[in-house]
């Protein structure tokens, strides 16, 4: 297989090259030195009418110039090229619906402040109210022509919790105070835990976190039903509170009876994802898509890499899955918690590696549930997750509810979207193990041959510098692109509702839904048309024009074509 690509009046070949496919960086280091655009000439102009890529076997064709220079006379001339000063924020931002939010007003005004998902907690709240929020974000997409929120359902998982206790009560260093696997119990001195097998996994000299480490107790001695402790590091002990042991996950099935009925409660109205808390391991994952095609559901799982045990067996879920959610919450509580800067770090590596979207959640603006602005901390702390290549940043309380639920959005688009300016788009981006492979065998599968043309086409966007529009049916090619990003937006136009809602969560992917002619250029045109019309594009601006896909679009066979054209011109 080659590469070919058409340039104004000539044909250059360019052949499979295993040490130019490590980097996305190293390959459009090699387009500068192949000549495809020198420094010079690209701060003179470029004048480009049209650029093709196709795969084909054999020699490229001879067009045009035989004198062996890429710039034949006429290609390029002083007149500036117009690139497409695209500012859209690349990575997306998932807002939890609660009381503080969960109305047709804030559902609107949160998705122009920069909601891209909404997520349902269903640790809180009925299947009516969740309903209310499902119905309006239907609303919603069903209205808006360019923008779609994708829904998230997050599941409660086997959460560990205390009792209810008639009022706050007060725990002091020092004091002692027990856990009873006997219900109804509330005293100044003990309260119940909602988990019989509670003293079985509890061992003596455990540590027992309260609300995720907001309090902290010792085990000293454990009888029939009881667990007697220590307090170390005191507070207000309120209701249903979280427990954790640190370093030991609770023995309970990952997946509740409650969680199944919420899980069904989410194939009936058709959410775009799952965020399932506390997998331990594949299995769950595995018994969980099964559910899913038996009862023929286009919905995508994303593990919450929350405990000890998922950690533990990270590669093998992440495999499973369709991607990760790194929920530090409970991960500080369960694993030391100087580790988990680093895990999150090893977390996004390895959704990256496997084309996976992954989220960051937890703690990003915590102070803005009650302050209307952040602390610098936070504000590093969102800039950090955008840096080392998070797809989605995540809020919680802040929107659920919190006070300043809109400033919270405001300030995460405002720092995600600053930092993206800053980041070079010759900064060095993991490409799939299945790039290389391929470049150094011979046979050529259909997902490596895709890999490598999203690789070389990202490539070629930011080397002229334009936004990359794309046609799917399935949201594959976006998706690849996605994961070697390209500088610019990558506009996904497709013909099916349900990969537009997915698309939303993935980085740089603007999706758009549009029905697709047997015409191809009478389609092209209709995409343009809509950027133009929507803003997204100027006339005189150049695009990247993807086609490609095992399933193609308007070809008998998997092709895959890039062009470089000029809007309106």
């Amino acid at each position: 297989m080659a590469i070919v690509a058409e340039i104004g009046s000539l044909a250059v070949r360019i052949p499979p090259d295993p040490a130019g496919l490590a980097t996305s960086r190293h390959v459009g280091r090699d387009f500068h030195r192949r000549g495809w655009v020198s420094r010079q000439e690209r701060r003179r102009g470029l004048a480009v009418k049209s650029m093709r890529i196709a795969e084909r076997g054999g020699q490229a064709p001879e067009s045009g110039s035989s004198n062996g220079h890429l710039y034949p006379s006429g290609t390029f001339n002083e007149r500036e090229m117009v690139v497409a000063s695209n500012s859209q924020r690349k990575t997306k931002i998932v807002c939890t619906i609660g009381p503080s939010c969960n109305t047709r007003d804030m559902i609107w005004k949160l998705a122009e402040a920069g909601m891209d998902v909404a997520r349902l907690n269903m640790s809180h709240g009925d299947h009516e109210s969740h309903q209310k929020i499902v119905d309006l974000v239907k609303e919603y997409n069903a209205q808006s022509k360019d923008h779609v929120i994708a829904i998230m359902l997050d599941t409660k998982g086997p959460e560990v919790r205390s009792g209810d206790v008639t009022h706050p009560i007060l725990l002091k260093e020092g004091q002692e105070f027990n856990f009873t696997i006997k219900r109804g119990i509330s005293s100044e001195n003990t309260v119940s835990v909602n988990y019989d097998d509670f003293v079985n996994d509890v061992e003596v000299d455990d540590i027992l976190l309260v609300d995720g480490g907001m309090m902290s107790l010792a085990v000293r001695s454990k009888t029939a039903d009881t667990v007697k402790c220590k307090v170390i590091d005191g507070g207000e002990l309120k209701s249903r509170r979280h427990l954790n042991v640190r370093g030991k996950s609770a023995t309970l099935p990952s997946i509740t009876e409650k969680d199944w009925e919420d899980i069904k409660f989410g194939v009936d109205n058709q959410v775009d994802f799952y965020a399932v808390s506390f997998v331990k391991d594949a299995k769950v994952m595995h018994e969980l898509k099964d559910y899913l095609k038996r009862c023929n559901a286009d919905i995508h799982v994303i593990p919450k890499i929350e405990s000890a045990d998922s950690v533990l067996n990270l590669q093998s879920i992440i495999s499973a899955s369709d991607g990760a959610m790194v929920a530090r919450g409970d991960l500080g509580a369960e694993l030391p918690i100087e580790d988990v800067p680093l895990l999150q770090e090893e977390i996004i590596r390895r959704c990256r590696s496997m084309q996976k979207p992954v989220i960051v959640a937890t703690n990003m603006l915590e102070s803005m549930i009650n302050h209307p602005t952040p602390t610098r901390a936070e504000v590093s702390d969102i800039a950090i997750a955008v840096r080392e290549g998070a797809d989605a940043i995540m809020l919680s309380g802040e929107t659920a509810h919190g006070k300043y639920p809109l400033k919270a959005v405001k300030v995460m688009h405002t720092v995600a979207s600053k930092t993206e300016s800053t980041i070079s788009s010759t900064v060095k981006h993991s490409i799939p193990a299945m790039v290389v492979q391929a470049a150094s065998g011979e046979d050529y599968s259909q997902s490596q041959m895709s890999a490598m043309f999203a690789s070389h086409a990202t490539a070629m966007a930011n080397t002229v510098g334009t936004p990359i529009i794309v046609f799917t049916q399935t949201g594959s090619m976006a998706i690849l692109l996605s994961h070697y990003r390209p500088s610019s937006t990558i506009f996904a136009f497709t013909n099916e509702e349900r990969v537009k809602q997915r698309l939303s969560l993935y980085h740089g992917v603007l999706p758009i839904y549009m029905q697709f002619s047997g015409d191809a250029e009478e389609t092209f045109s209709r995409a343009i048309k809509f950027l133009l019309d929507h803003g997204h594009l100027k006339d005189g601006e150049y695009v990247t024009l993807v086609q490609s896909g095992i399933h193609s679009i308007w070809r008998r066979q998997s092709t895959h074509h890039l062009q470089v054209r000029k809007v309106g011109g």
